[in-house]
């Protein structure tokens, strides 16, 4: 390992991963996503099955990535290649650290615009722009918001400075310092909103919603969501975890540390929903998904309500927050290998990098007003980001990130940096050769819709015989004694 990689900035301290890593996850998915989904898919069945894929997938990739990172001391590329360099691997790995680099700066590129929108709903609920009498008005006013290019420019280019500010002040004195008051902030008006929602008459409907164990509506399609969103929600195979890690100190416990993350982003979004659900059924409303609820029907529920805008005021403080942290985390690995290898000061990297995602975000922009028709495929610009990166570059990055640490790495120097115990390290092996690749190649199958269309809507049922099947041979089979002792 070279002195900069030694050398190289570390958090103040484990809390400050946690912070930071949590911000990371908590993004404007969580907000609405998991909560309606929750509702959707069966309550607390959900839950459980979430939970499941949780430790199944999410732990063991997050947990991988973190050593990687902490390992190589370096952005994604230079850790993956340092790391295969230390096991006598081929330097083609680091391919790996290339894609989820562009990944995280690929999602970054649109993630700016829909922040945007937080920060000028925002900015309408401090002013008195959020006037209308039905979700129809509001939906006019979403349309407004979209249709000026001028307007949801101005937005997302505000949310990339504010970016590019925190991350050019370093580590510790931006990105440490700025999660350290604003995660915070986000649980106390979460807690604050919770306290009004119990009081405001919804507050049984909405526990309903998200915890009644109903089994029955837990389908194959919710299953697969669960899984989807464990993956996805901990911002794994974009490179922000990865390069997270890589500032972590020697004496934090990888492993309790990727626990505390996965509940703290689990409880801020079932937190999230309790603060959401009371106020949309106490006003008489249906939850909705995606931007209806919380850019329509939310505004709509908050002008009916007592204390109303001042409730709406803190609810868009803390949307704005939840899409910065995120914001900071996708950037993060880009400014990490420039000021690594390029040897430019982190300021410059920092604002350097902000131009260009400037650049690409105003095309991504441009797909909701006066780029709308420029499309390939059927795809405008944004909807190709999307696409890219979510169905494509997150799953297959996440699958090699496994495969790597499984089959490839030295288990040596993983069990080092992991510093678990022979019988959860072997179990973290296990996981992470067998039951996480198989995971995310069902993401990855059904995210592309492949087997659907050859198998019809039972496939995943037939997918997890087949992975029953699989486990229950490696079982019984010598393979996993020499997992769990490697």
């Amino acid at each position: 390992m070279t002195n900069d990689a030694q050398n190289r900035t570390q958090w103040l301290g484990r809390w400050g991963f946690v912070l930071a890593a949590t911000g990371s996850a908590v993004g404007l998915g969580n907000v609405w996503k998991f909560p309606y989904m929750t509702g959707e898919y069966g309550g607390g069945a959900f839950v459980l099955v979430y939970l499941a894929c949780i430790l199944a997938i999410g732990v063991p990739v997050m947990m991988t990535e973190i050593a990687l990172g902490r390992r190589g001391r370096g952005s994604p590329i230079d850790a993956i290649r340092r790391v295969t360099s230390e096991s006598g691997g081929t330097s083609l790995w680091s391919l790996l650290g290339w894609m989820a680099m562009l990944c995280g700066f690929m999602i970054l590129c649109f993630y700016v615009v829909v922040a945007g929108w937080s920060f000028s709903y925002l900015w309408k609920m401090l002013t008195g722009g959020l006037a209308g009498s039905s979700v129809d008005d509001m939906a006019a006013i979403f349309g407004a918001n979209n249709e000026s290019p001028f307007n949801l420019g101005f937005w997302s280019t505000l949310v990339t400075v504010a970016t590019m500010v925190i991350v050019g002040k370093g580590v510790q004195g931006g990105i440490e310092k700025s999660v350290s008051w604003m995660m915070p902030g986000m649980v106390v008006m979460l807690v604050i909103m919770i306290a009004y929602g119990a009081l405001s008459g919804g507050f049984g409907e909405a526990l309903h919603f998200l915890f009644a164990f109903n089994a029955g509506s837990l389908s194959s399609e919710g299953m697969l969501a669960a899984m989807g969103h464990a993956f996805f929600t901990l911002s794994l195979a974009s490179g922000a975890i990865l390069t997270y890690g890589s500032y972590l100190p020697r004496n934090a416990s990888i492993g309790r540390t990727t626990l505390t993350v996965a509940v703290a982003d689990t409880l801020v979004a079932l937190m999230a929903g309790l603060a959401i659900f009371p106020v949309i059924f106490a006003n008489g409303m249906e939850p909705g998904s995606g931007p209806g609820l919380i850019f329509m029907s939310l505004p709509l529920a908050f002008q009916a309500m007592p204390l109303g805008t001042l409730f709406g005021i803190l609810f868009f403080v803390m949307l704005s927050m939840a899409a910065l942290t995120s914001s900071i985390s996708m950037v993060e690995a880009t400014v990490s290998w420039l000021t690594d290898n390029k040897g430019i000061s982190r300021r410059t990297a920092s604002w350097g990098t902000g131009i260009l995602l400037w650049v690409i975000s105003t095309l991504a922009m441009l797909s909701f007003n006066v780029g709308a028709e420029w499309t390939l495929a059927g795809k405008h610009f944004f909807g190709w980001l999307d696409y890219l990166t979510s169905r494509w570059m997150m799953p297959l990055g996440g699958l090699g990130m496994v495969l790597l640490a499984g089959f490839v790495l030295k288990s040596e120097s993983l069990r080092e940096e992991l510093g678990l115990s022979p019988v959860v390290h072997g179990l973290w092996l296990f996981m992470v050769r067998y039951v996480s690749p198989l995971g995310i190649l069902v993401i990855f199958v059904d995210a592309l819709g492949i087997a659907k269309l050859q198998f019809g809507s039972h496939w995943p049922w037939l997918l997890l015989a087949l992975v029953v099947i699989t486990l229950v041979g490696e079982l019984a089979s010598p393979r996993l004694k020499r997992a769990f002792g490697a």
